[in-house]
């Protein structure tokens, strides 16, 4: 037991499957059910964003088709992972996410015209708050019993290309999803200690 178990307002247990011993998996087995991939969008949009913007988009990969051209786009290393998890989910941004103000934030658009005028802001501001959104989309995965294996080695533009050829959405993760193999995972790799990376000032 930590002091983060001692703090905490959940149980033990929960801890445990969400931050203590989860781990990023390599190998998966079992099978992720449509009402799951539902349910882990179902918590990830909890998470806090600017304006409540909510700019990601998940694009679950269930098909044979779809899978080999995501796997195509992969680092080498990467390929097999993907090829034998049970569900895969490729994270991105809505690229014109501020259009859906009313719908996201109705009463008060006055900042839309901000971004409306600065592309690189609206573009910055929605991968930011995607990314934020995708750390709470892993926690999601976790706390429903799944392993997640969230993977950057890949070449995104090739990605979007086959996926999101229309321009809407730009990708920036891949997560395989589903229960843990056997040989899923390798020694522990160390963590930062709170000395080494918190100060109060």
């Amino acid at each position: 037991m930590t002091i983060a178990h001692d703090e905490a307002v959940i149980g033990a247990a929960a801890v445990d499957a969400i931050f203590a011993e989860a781990r990023t998996a390599s190998t998966f087995t079992g099978e992720v059910t449509d009402e799951q991939a539902r349910a882990i969008y179902e918590l990830t949009k909890f998470g806090p964003t600017a304006f409540n913007s909510q700019p990601l988009r998940v694009t679950y990969i269930r098909s044979e088709q779809a899978r080999a051209a995501l796997v195509e786009t992969l680092a080498h290393g990467n390929r097999a992972k993907t090829a034998s998890a049970p569900l895969v989910a490729v994270l991105g941004y809505d690229t014109s996410w501020q259009e859906q103000w009313e719908n996201f934030l109705p009463g008060y658009n006055a900042p839309k015209a901000m971004y409306d005028a600065a592309p690189d802001l609206a573009a910055a501001t929605g991968n930011n708050n995607a990314h934020l959104q995708a750390g709470y989309f892993i926690l999601a995965v976790r706390s429903l019993g799944f392993s997640a294996g969230p993977m950057t080695g890949a070449d995104f533009t090739a990605i979007d290309a086959a996926f999101f050829p229309d321009g809407s959405q730009k990708s920036f993760l891949v997560v395989n999803i589903g229960q843990p193999a056997a040989d899923a995972w390798g020694a522990p790799k160390p963590k930062f200690a709170y000395e080494d990376v918190v100060r109060t000032l």
